[in-house]
């Protein structure tokens, strides 16, 4: 458990798997992200059905949650990133809520992505397509030791059908 501050309220968060009934705050985070358009892949909304799939059928889905409130502020999804001889290397995706960013809750899901990747066995964890224009993150990766593969030019479909660049990233765990 970690305690951090957000503004002037103390709020104790705590990250522990999934339950379904964590599954509407899931996909209401989830459904934000992928609405900017700015930093997820996806483009599709999840529904009720899909994200039960979705969250369910990863090797981990973490949640931060309030301890106070029960209150879902991120989560992470956690997955080999690829199959056969590549599978020992992991993929996390982490969405925060859009009030609490920049207050650490990502900072928290990132390490505990990594914790939990050691103990599945992953050996490397790995980021395909951190956006060149998300520089919370590119900064969080580089103060938490990941480091950079190059830049795939144009990489990324921006909401607006801007090409912007992607930043892969890798840590060995």
């Amino acid at each position: 458990m970690s305690i951090i501050m957000l503004g002037v309220d103390q709020v104790n968060i705590k990250i522990r798997e999934f339950e379904v009934e964590d599954i509407e705050q899931l996909i209401e985070i989830w459904n934000e992200v992928v609405g900017e358009g700015i930093a997820f892949p996806q483009i599709e909304m999840l529904d009720y059905k899909s994200g039960l799939k979705f969250f369910s059928e990863q090797s981990f889905t973490g949640v931060a949650f309030d301890r106070d409130t029960n209150n879902i502020l991120g989560l992470y999804i956690l997955h080999p990133n690829n199959i056969g001889r590549c599978g020992h290397i992991a993929n996390a995706s982490y969405g925060v809520k859009s009030g609490l960013r920049g207050h650490h809750v990502g900072e928290m899901l990132v390490l505990d992505s990594l914790r939990v990747a050691k103990e599945l066995s992953f050996k490397l964890l790995e980021f395909n397509a951190v956006v060149r224009t998300n520089q919370g993150a590119l900064h969080l990766y580089e103060k938490l030791g990941f480091k950079q593969l190059g830049i795939i030019p144009g990489g990324f479909l921006m909401k607006n059908g801007h090409y912007e660049d992607i930043v892969p990233h890798y840590i060995e765990l």
